[in-house]
């Protein structure tokens, strides 16, 4: 393998790499803005929970599933 072909293989990995890192790149800001939007979610249900009138003691077969 020549100068030229060596250059031109590093040429095309380093193409690769860069579109790779960015692909990479968009996808961590992605998934930065959805766990922003899951917080925000958790917090305001933790709020409403913290608002909500306060529940007596529940009994296990107040809740029985479907199929009772």
């Amino acid at each position: 393998m020549d100068a030229d072909e060596r250059f031109t293989a590093l040429e095309t990995k380093i193409i690769y790499l860069e579109d790779l890192v960015d692909t990479l790149n968009r996808m961590v800001a992605r998934q930065h803005d959805q766990i922003a939007l899951l917080i925000q979610e958790v917090a305001r249900l933790r709020q409403r929970e913290d608002e909500a009138p306060p529940t007596g003691p529940r009994s296990l077969r107040d809740e029985l599933p479907p199929h009772y």
